[in-house]
């Protein structure tokens, strides 16, 4: 069943003005893999359609259905082995037919359940799509936590150039809920940093639920235009930089490559 995660997306900005929002979201967890073929049994979420909520393959990837073909593809085109188990999805889903994904999390499995790598699906305002794959460089699983580095390839914001690297960490924690059930909290934590040092610490949080069409009406009925929010909110807070005098970086007129690790 795919899974809902309310929780909070926070942003930084250290220099060279400090600059800090944060503002509550939530986002779909899907386990690709289980869901392939089968039905979502869900009245206010579809798949490759319209509704309250929905998920189209064409939002990432190569744009192309089906996405496990794709998300197998790329790993095995990279070498990673042994990503045979589930693949699960953190993404935002469209909002009465609208969604911008500033970042998905692709969070590929062994069959025993380990992982091995993450992928992370960044898109930009200007159509622009590019994927960080995490990986051990010696093929061993990846621990939650841990501390994994990219350079930065793709052109995000108007004040920032596309230079430096940035540094993941991901992390689980169980707990039990008041009517016993354990319940998974999950943080993605993105920093980014160049030559000066840090420049930008983010995160988005949440704790994982069952999608159940009660839990997923109340959601759109909590934030019934938050994918268009979160695009009013990247342009409010360019222009209270812009305010604040950040210089503008001119974007690189070559798009980057689809994929780097």
């Amino acid at each position: 069943m795919p899974q809902l995660l309310p929780g909070l997306v926070r942003h930084t900005r250290l220099r060279p003005v400090s600059h800090a929002f944060h503002y509550p979201v939530y986002q779909l967890r899907l386990p690709l893999r289980t869901l392939q073929d089968r039905r979502w049994g869900n009245a206010f979420l579809s798949h490759n359609r319209f509704n309250l909520l929905s998920f189209h393959d064409r939002d990432h990837g190569a744009g192309a259905a089906p996405l496990l073909s794709w998300i197998d593809d790329l790993l095995r085109s990279e070498g990673i082995d042994g990503a045979d188990g589930e693949i699960w999805l953190h993404t935002f889903p469209r909002v009465l037919g609208y969604v911008f994904n500033p970042v998905s999390f692709w969070f590929c499995e062994s069959r025993a359940g380990q992982l091995r790598a993450i992928v992370c699906e960044v898109n930009n305002t200007f159509g622009e799509r590019h994927c960080y794959l995490l990986a051990d460089p010696k093929g061993a699983d990846l621990a939650w936590g841990a501390q994994l580095q990219a350079p930065k390839r793709l052109y995000v914001s108007p004040f920032c150039e596309v230079a430096g690297g940035y540094r993941f960490r991901f992390m689980q924690a169980e707990r039990t809920g008041a009517k016993g059930e354990t319940l998974v909290r999950h943080v993605a934590r993105i920093d980014y940093g160049d030559d000066g040092g840090p420049l930008l610490l983010t995160s988005i949080a949440g704790t994982a639920r069952p999608m159940t069409a009660a839990r997923t009406l109340a959601a759109f009925l909590r934030m019934p235009l938050m994918t268009l929010g979160i695009v009013a909110r990247i342009h409010l807070h360019a222009l209270r930089l812009y305010i604040k005098r950040l210089p503008l970086v001119r974007k690189p007129a070559a798009p980057a490559d689809p994929v780097s690790r």
